[in-house]
């Protein structure tokens, strides 16, 4: 089968042009991804247009091209900051408050990278994972693996009550198995009653996996 259109996809023009540093600009994109969610929410992906997006908006769309030169780089833009925010959710909720108990900052990153109950997070559609060949390569999805992989230690190492480090082994263990859940429950549309069963199973999982002595033996296979 030819990757032709997949490398036509990922062209410089399927990804944002610039990403905002001052204040005004930075409300003015997330009035942008505001106006793409509803536009998305109300129409689908195949109506969105990036001229519907700036009249939602209430901006020229020779402003939103200063960011996004079409809807494929909005897109790109909106999951990219999807993860910011998570990761910021992690950071400000899981790591940084003083005088929580090991499991209440698991059961929190949990939740968090589980994406369910968790109205903070940016709203995520199913369809954003079949359009992941347009705007992204092997090297993002790497990128956001290590990005929160890393966020999974700094929440461990705020766990100064935790009996035994895990090793990174487990880590990445856990996380695979949380993000990689989250993306699949995603695409088999689980309703929101059995993603939230599925949601306690996993914090139990972590919350034991993380409890328990880690087995010697597995290190020796590991190295």
């Amino acid at each position: 089968m030819s990757t032709a259109p997949a490398r036509a996809a990922r062209t410089p023009a399927a990804k944002p042009l610039k990403r905002p540093s001052q204040a005004r600009a930075r409300f003015t994109v997330q009035a942008i991804y505001d106006a793409f969610v509803r536009i998305w929410q109300r129409d689908g992906w195949e109506r969105l247009t990036t001229r519907a997006v700036a009249l939602e908006t209430g901006i020229s769309v020779g402003t939103l091209y200063d960011y996004f030169p079409n809807k494929t780089a909005l897109l790109s833009g909106y999951v990219r900051h999807s993860v910011d925010v998570l990761l910021a959710e992690i950071e400000r909720q899981a790591v940084q408050p003083a005088g929580l108990a090991w499991p209440q900052r698991v059961r929190t990153l949990v939740r968090l990278a589980c994406g369910v109950e968790a109205p903070e997070l940016p709203w995520f559609h199913p369809g954003m994972l079949t359009l992941e060949a347009q705007i992204a390569e092997p090297k993002h999805h790497r990128r956001v693996h290590e990005e929160l992989l890393a966020a999974w230690g700094r929440v461990l190492d705020a766990c100064t009550d935790l009996p035994a480090r895990p090793s990174r082994d487990t880590l990445q263990a856990l996380h695979l198995a949380v993000w990689g859940g989250r993306r699949y429950a995603l695409l088999v549309g689980l309703q929101a009653q059995e993603a939230g069963r599925w949601a306690a199973q996993m914090e139990r999982c972590c919350l034991a996996a993380l409890q328990a002595p880690e087995d010697p033996a597995l290190r020796i296979i590991a190295a």
